[in-house]
């Protein structure tokens, strides 16, 4: 029977093989194709970008912008609006045949940079020019995942852009390495080398969000996150834009009405900056894939700034909106005007009419170990090794989702020895932040350092560890990475992880289903990628327990 649709990028796909009639995660099989067409186009575009760069011609941020934000439109949970994706289409083949009239020389350019077609032409094309337009599947492999990390790469460019910051080498390699995914002449290990130097690009992307949102909110300091709730009317802000958040936050002031981080939001909490705003009440819920329940109970209007959207109930679709990369049809969307500025009246007025959040939970958190953080405590944290109070690291950095086996990573939280402390970023640490593992002289066992981006302070704390004890690998350090995944920015934080060295990282709940057999071997003899098994047989792996 013939595929209507194909699509592996995500940990959850079919039978960690590909959904082929619709997406696990909602998104239907005629998205899929507008999502699939505007990948090929601004692979289109990018090699068209590339040549330019090469004859010596500037491209504008407008254009590396655009690219972006085309990319992560299409990661998962994004955007599942195919109207909006059309738009984004129409609009890509315009810039890119502007584009092309610029170039001195035409020769070798892919299909794709040349290929302008109507609307009327868009399904029939996409059908064509998917994941399995790639026969090889070791090539095919290799292709893909380079792509989901540049997925993963667009979305911490896009973040830090919204914050006025720019790297136009990393934008530069974006293309490069887009539009050589079209590149027949590459070999396997030509793609193997593309895929590291992904990861090479990886670090300067997370570390250009970083210092974007360093610069604009301070650096994170440890703090203590309400998970109750307040009498007021509320707003719940999800994803992980800190710009949109503080023109919500600016908007709000004097309205009565609180605003809530849900999810990825969370470590917006431990940034000095947002702590001036008394409405600024605490975090509701857990991780993306709770939300339906959630968003339900909390009553008031929720806006989403990027991934994770989940498919709401009509029950609560018309308190959801979306900004940015993000959309879903039917939802409200956000769009800022030509200063970049966003006006969410509409959905403060919603909120004003709308009933206080249902409490589901109550209590504390405590998050804000990011890198700067963690230096301050590195003496403490130094002598509790060299006592013996601290074994062990383990990074359980990554992304929570849906699936029973990911009850793992709880269990495997709750049995760690009383001498570990867990280092994590990304919504992973939703599957124990909030269990009492204690502390260890003061330093409590589960450090959050933020967001997925975040985990670039998760390999900053790892290198100043490896200075302190005066070691030559980073593979020496009493750190073992036991990392969840689900979509492409969990690909390019692994990417940016092999990239620094770092080996023998466990990755699950399964491996990607986009390995194939022989990309995977490459992963294990080089790099010792491997999986997870029981969580006894990996508590005797990684402790001898």
């Amino acid at each position: 029977m013939e595929n209507k649709m194909f699509c592996f990028q995500c940990q959850e796909t079919a039978g960690c093989k590909g959904c082929t009639v619709v997406g696990v995660c909602g998104k239907k099989p005629e998205v899929a194709a507008m999502q699939d067409l505007l990948i090929y186009v601004t692979k289109g575009l990018s090699a068209i970008t590339t040549k330019l760069r090469a004859e010596g011609k500037e491209v504008s941020r407008e254009v590396n912008h655009l690219c972006t934000v085309n990319l992560f439109i299409t990661i998962t949970n994004a955007n599942f609006d195919r109207e909006a994706i059309i738009a984004e289409i129409k609009k890509t083949l315009q810039v890119k045949a502007e584009l092309l009239g610029q170039l001195t020389d035409k020769a070798g350019l892919p299909e794709a940079a040349l290929w302008n077609g109507e609307e009327s032409e868009f399904d029939a094309k996409a059908k064509n020019v998917g994941v399995l337009a790639t026969e090889n599947e070791d090539i095919r492999s290799l292709r893909e995942m380079i792509t989901y990390g540049l997925k993963g790469l667009s979305a911490y460019s896009k973040h830090a852009n919204n914050l006025v910051q720019d790297n136009p080498e990393v934008d530069a390699f974006l293309q490069r390495a887009l539009a050589a995914t079209l590149d027949d002449r590459l070999t396997v290990d030509d793609l193997v080398a593309l895929t590291l130097e992904t990861g090479k690009y990886g670090v300067q992307g997370m570390a250009l969000l970083d210092g974007a949102n360093t610069g604009a909110y301070g650096n994170p300091e440890i703090t203590t996150v309400d998970i109750g709730v307040r009498n007021n009317p509320g707003i719940l802000i999800s994803g992980h834009d800190l710009k949109d958040l503080e023109m919500l936050l600016d908007q709000t002031q004097g309205t009565g009405v609180d605003v809530y981080t849900h999810s990825e939001m969370l470590p917006a909490h431990y940034y000095p900056f947002f702590k001036k705003y008394t409405n600024f009440a605490g975090n509701y819920g857990n991780a993306w894939w709770k939300q339906k329940e959630e968003f339900e109970t909390f009553n008031g209007p929720i806006l989403m700034t990027s991934n994770c959207i989940v498919p709401p109930k009509d029950s609560y679709k018309d308190r959801l909106w979306t900004t940015g990369a993000a959309g879903y049809p039917g939802c409200k969307h956000i769009v800022a005007d030509e200063n970049g500025h966003k006006d969410f009246s509409a959905l403060i007025a919603q909120a004003k009419e709308c009933k206080p959040p249902v409490e589901i939970e109550h209590g504390t958190i405590v998050g804000g170990f990011a890198h700067e953080q963690v230096f301050a405590l590195a003496d403490k944290v130094v002598e509790a090794v060299k006592s013996g109070a601290v074994k062990k690291f383990v990074v359980m950095a990554g992304c929570d989702g849906r699936m029973k086996s990911r009850d793992y990573y709880t269990k495997f939280a709750e049995a760690l020895p009383k001498d570990t402390i867990i280092l994590t970023a990304g919504c992973a640490k939703y599957r124990y932040n909030k269990l009492n593992l204690g502390d260890i002289g003061g330093i409590p066992r589960v450090l959050d350092a933020g967001q997925c981006n975040d985990s670039y302070s998760l390999a900053l704390i790892a290198l100043k560890l490896k200075e302190v004890f005066g070691l030559d690998d980073v593979n020496k350090l009493p750190i073992v990475y036991n990392i969840a995944w689900y979509e492409q920015k969990a690909v390019i934080v692994l990417l940016a992880l092999l990239y620094l060295g770092v080996k023998n990282i466990h990755l699950g709940p399964t491996l990607p289903a986009f390995l194939s057999p022989n990309v995977a071997n490459v992963l294990v003899k080089n790099f010792g990628i491997a999986g997870i098994g029981s969580v006894e047989d990996d508590m005797n792996l990684f402790f001898g327990a």
